[in-house]
């Protein structure tokens, strides 16, 4: 049986557009009747999930896959890489920690992972009919080309189609393309069949004769798209350089403050809070910043033990206790959530010095010791242990976290998907508590619940529990309209042979 065609996106740099581009495309053959997979295969994220197997992959992934209308599967981001500061990083492969990649080392890897991604993508090629792959940083960085294992390498692997993405609103967009196509080796540069200028802002005629220059310039290949800005999508993003020129979200009277961790993780766990009407989410990374909020939250993050150290040089430390000593609720989910606790022990050095302890914020009565092996599983809610969620039952979300947290006062009771076992979760006392569970202000009435708590009142309609298919839809919609998806549909034709 014949594998499925590949259609690949690269991009001139990071941040072009390149994982939005593919949740689109998967978005939009997939309501053409396709069943259509994205595929990555080496991912450096911080944001991840967990698929229903309980394997951990790039949250990026796990978006286009839920764009495409299926579940995700590990075969989608075989390569994950989770950087812990100081040079050093975890690998995930196949949905498993790995390894500890040190600055330097991982090239003396590669050729050990690479059959790991041909495996994955072949996978995926025999159970879709199409599978759109995204592409790392550039394809063009000749420092990085001769350890490729994510862009030309995967195309030409594939025989794919690429469609180059370059962001214009950076400014330098036709140097970032033609300078790109100067850099490919022929074979590689025979492979890029269209660009995709993204992020555009301002009248198409301003443009001018560009893209007919380009195409001059850039070997013949044509711009198969201009795509607009589109403002306020509320779809997660990849990595924390989004919240660089993300620091606000949503808008209202009730306020809940974010602290934006040097390593933080998941931070798309607060999405749907400020998706409500009537609420402000705003990251912050200094103390002087916090103000009055009605909430705060420490969010997830992949050290917790140097952020929670952060948090006591910064002076947030001191100015989180003074909250939730003045009745303010102070939240902690997953490593938030261990960073509330008393102590934090590191006997094995997972992810500091052996032997490290270190004090938490001392607002719960927990201790989180560290533990080699990394419990990832999607969960329900079975049950609340106090008053906070009482009655709550069958919400969802996901574990990602190495410690383990001993907890005198439980705040939830989970079943986990992948093992059937039961277990308690996280901790309450007063207005503070915590909990392992990301993903779960994404269940309404959870979120709405706690929302209640800090003087919320519905204003307006409030989102559905489709919010993020609404915007999938909206995202496919405005991409359809400005890309010329019937030559994309072609080039995967004459290239693969296959017609979509």
């Amino acid at each position: 049986m014949p594998l499925a065609p590949v259609l690949m996106i690269q991009g001139t740099h990071s941040n072009a557009g390149k994982s939005l581009m593919v949740t689109a495309l998967c978005r939009i053959f997939a309501r053409r009747g396709l069943r259509v997979a994205p595929f990555k295969a080496q991912n450096m994220a911080l944001n991840s999930f967990v698929t229903p197997e309980g394997a951990e992959i790039g949250r990026a992934q796990a978006v286009q896959a839920e764009a495409a209308g299926i579940a995700p599967h590990v075969d989608m981001n075989p390569i994950l890489i989770k950087p812990e500061g100081d040079g050093v990083s975890q690998l995930v492969l196949n949905g498993r920690p790995y390894t500890r990649l040190h600055a330097g080392n991982f090239y003396a890897l590669k050729a050990e992972l690479w059959p790991h991604v041909t495996a994955a993508l072949d996978r995926l090629r025999a159970r879709f009919d199409l599978v759109i792959a995204e592409g790392a940083g550039s394809p063009a960085e000749i420092n990085l080309k001769a350890g490729d294992i994510v862009n030309m390498r995967v195309a030409r692997y594939a025989n794919a189609p690429v469609l180059l993405v370059g962001d214009i609103d950076r400014g330098g967009v036709f140097a970032a393309l033609v300078g790109t196509m100067v850099l490919l080796e022929p074979e590689e540069r025979a492979l890029v069949k269209g660009f995709i200028i993204n992020k555009f802002r301002g009248d198409l005629r301003l443009l001018g004769d560009g893209l007919e220059m380009l195409r001059e310039r850039a070997f013949g290949v044509p711009t198969l798209g201009v795509v607009p800005f589109l403002p306020n999508l509320r779809i997660a993003d990849e990595d924390s350089v989004a919240l660089e020129t993300r620091r606000i979200t949503g808008e209202g009277d009730i306020e809940i403050v974010v602290v934006q961790l040097p390593r933080i993780s998941n931070f798309d766990d607060f999405d749907a809070l400020a998706a409500e009407p009537g609420v402000r989410v705003r990251f912050i990374q200094h103390a002087d910043e916090i103000g009055s909020p009605h909430a705060l939250i420490l969010p997830g993050s992949k050290a917790t033990i140097a952020d929670v150290q952060w948090l006591y040089e910064t002076g947030i430390a001191t100015r989180v206790q003074a909250l939730a000593a003045d009745g303010i609720p102070v939240v902690g989910i997953c490593g938030g959530y261990q960073m509330l606790g008393q102590w934090l022990e590191d006997t094995d050095g997972v992810e500091a010095p052996a032997g490290t302890r270190v004090a938490g914020l001392g607002l719960l009565p927990t201790e989180t010791r560290f533990a080699r092996e990394k419990a990832t599983f999607q969960v329900r809610i079975s049950g609340c242990q106090g008053t906070l969620f009482e009655g709550i039952h069958n919400a969802h979300g996901y574990e990602i976290h190495m410690g383990r947290t001993q907890s005198a006062r439980p705040l939830f009771r989970l079943k986990r998907s992948s093992s059937g076992e039961e277990v308690l979760d996280g901790a309450v006392h007063g207005h503070v508590w915590g909990t392992y569970v990301h993903g779960l202000f994404d269940n309404v009435h959870v979120r709405q619940r706690w929302l209640r708590t800090l003087g919320w009142r519905a204003q307006g309609k409030s989102p559905a529990a489709d919010w993020r298919e609404y915007e999938y839809d909206r995202l496919a919609d405005h991409v359809a309209a400005h890309v010329d998806i019937e030559a994309i549909a072609r080039l995967v034709k004459q290239t693969t042979g296959h017609f979509l």
